[in-house]
């Protein structure tokens, strides 16, 4: 009866009906079965392999089971799971290497942080101390920064975001390359620091994101050369992603990270939102939290809703949508745009001397308005929406003026800080002039979000940025329709955005270096 079994049924009987079964070899086992089962042709054909397998091992058979003698079924079941344990493992080895990308990120967005907040204190002792030595420290170091900038990085110059989208909207090739080498952008972290050690009116967030972009992308091209992971991800989408994170990391908000990725990054560039993109966003702004712990940019703001709340919302959106929207434009058209005829020519064969013309004017506003136009003005913002008036009267139109030259000036520095003192100033006016100061606020408030907007024509992204900035989120709806209506009113001045506007000039710069036969690599 036994001849008659195949190898697998003849097995299990020895099992149930031999218990010394277990000493003998697997090998005799399966010669027994092989022999046995001897017609068909077809079958031995099958079961030879089985044979051919296992004919020289010599361990017992129970301790070994080898998977297609015990049941196929069993053996299908391990097949999947071995399958499963793989593939969980590549993704955990993915997951960890985005982390990893996104901490790079975090730290350094963390130490550019460190750094700008230090120039912005030596500037604050160097200009209380020798006020007037700013009138020889402003057009000198204006005219360096713009020399370093043109010579060894000129693709750091003005905020960092433009580069970044000019960037995205690009083909993988040499001009994309051009825009966002690591070597050349991590130099715009001494040269912002420099430039705010001397008080030009710039911020450190828009350069982060220039830098987090440059960051996540190099190491996104690290990982790939050695095939440990990104395989399915392209590079605009690390670069959505590191852009992002800078931005999540730089204001300590991971939400606002997100919706910048998805309202400006993605507002003209087909992006395809992997949920690898979001993880690495979030990452970036929860790994800052955790180092720095839960606080926010502006802290100390309680302000709550008012009586006559939309009457105010209408007011702060009409004023600072049109001064966003001049700034924007202002912004946009270049330091030419205003100058004579006669005069544009020596302007763009003289961009050095430019600048140190622009410095001087810097060092004549800040000495005017007792150095609160240097820097972030982060000060005078913070002291705003603390409820405190002691400001003068001209402050946000002087910070207005600051920030546009500092930016035709040509040096790297951001305009999103800049852009938030100059709204909590034109609150802290319309305050003092309607004498609404217990409410003051909440009026810098609504025009920090409404002069944002107006400025970046990006209402959600400004909304949220300034409630996770302050910890408003119980006025966020006032601060939605402030921010639309004054992003409505900015485009009657300037109807594309200007970070759009400016990508342009990127874009155009580096097809037509490359066309010219100028290369670079992406890893200088």
């Amino acid at each position: 009866m036994r001849k008659n079994l195949g190898p697998c049924q003849l097995i299990f009987h020895t099992r149930r009906t031999e218990r010394g079964f277990i000493a003998k070899r697997s090998s005799t086992v399966a010669e027994t079965a092989f022999a046995g089962y001897a017609q068909p042709a077809i079958m031995r054909k099958k079961y030879a392999p089985l044979y051919n397998a296992h004919n020289l091992s010599h361990t017992p058979l129970l301790m070994k089971r080898p998977i297609a003698l015990v049941s196929s079924r069993a053996g299908r079941r391990l097949a999947r799971w071995l399958k499963q344990t793989q593939r969980l493992s590549r993704k955990t080895i993915a997951l960890a290497l985005l982390l990893t990308g996104a901490t790079l990120v975090a730290l350094v967005s963390l130490g550019f942080a460190y750094l700008a907040e230090f120039a912005l204190a030596l500037n604050h002792r160097w200009t209380q101390a020798y006020p007037l030595a700013a009138f020889f420290v402003l057009p000198l170091a204006m005219m360096l920064l713009r020399w370093l900038t043109g010579r060894f990085a000129p693709y750091t110059a003005g905020s960092g975001i433009p580069q970044v989208l000019a960037a995205l909207s690009l083909p993988a090739g040499a001009p994309k390359n051009r825009l966002l080498p690591i070597g050349q952008t991590l130099l715009k972290i001494p040269l912002t620091f420099l430039g705010m050690l001397a008080g030009a009116s710039i911020g450190r967030e828009g350069p982060s994101v220039q830098v987090g972009a440059a960051v996540m992308a190099s190491w996104g091209r690290w990982c790939k050369k050695y095939n440990l992971s990104f395989k399915g991800l392209r590079e605009n989408d690390l670069l959505a992603a590191g852009a992002a994170g800078g931005l999540a990391a730089a204001f300590n908000a991971p939400l606002a990270g997100v919706v910048f990725a998805i309202e400006e990054l993605g507002r003209s560039v087909a992006l395809r939102w992997e949920r690898q993109i979001f993880i690495s966003v979030l990452a970036s702004g929860f790994i800052l939290v955790a180092i720095e712990g839960n606080h926010t940019y502006f802290s100390g703001f309680d302000g709550h809703a008012t009586t006559n709340m939309l009457g105010w919302v209408l007011l702060c959106a009409l004023v600072c949508g049109i001064c966003g929207g001049l700034f924007s434009l202002f912004l946009s058209k270049g330091a030419t745009w205003l100058a004579p005829t006669a005069w544009r020519n020596w302007m763009r064969a003289h961009p050095v001397l430019l600048a140190g013309i622009f410095g001087l004017a810097l060092a004549f506003l800040g000495y005017s308005c007792n150095g609160l136009t240097y820097g972030t003005g982060y000060e005078a913002a913070a002291n705003a929406l603390h409820g405190q008036t002691e400001t003068g009267y001209g402050l946000a139109g002087a910070k207005w003026l600051a920030t546009i030259l500092s930016y035709w000036a040509g040096i790297p520095g951001g305009i999103f800080t800049p852009s938030l003192t100059i709204g909590t100033l034109l609150g802290t006016h319309i305050a003092q002039i309607t004498g609404s100061l217990t409410i003051v606020d909440v009026l810098a408030l609504l025009c920090m979000t409404a002069f944002l907007s107006a400025a970046t024509q990006a209402p959600l992204t400004a909304s949220v940025v300034v409630m996770e900035m302050t910890g408003s989120q119980d006025l966020l709806f006032w601060m939605l329709i402030a921010a639309i209506l004054a992003s409505m009113i900015a485009r009657r001045f300037c109807p594309e955005p200007f970070y759009h506007f400016a990508s342009n000039r990127f874009r155009q710069r580096a097809r037509e270096e490359c066309a010219q036969g100028k290369t670079v690599s992406a890893d200088n």
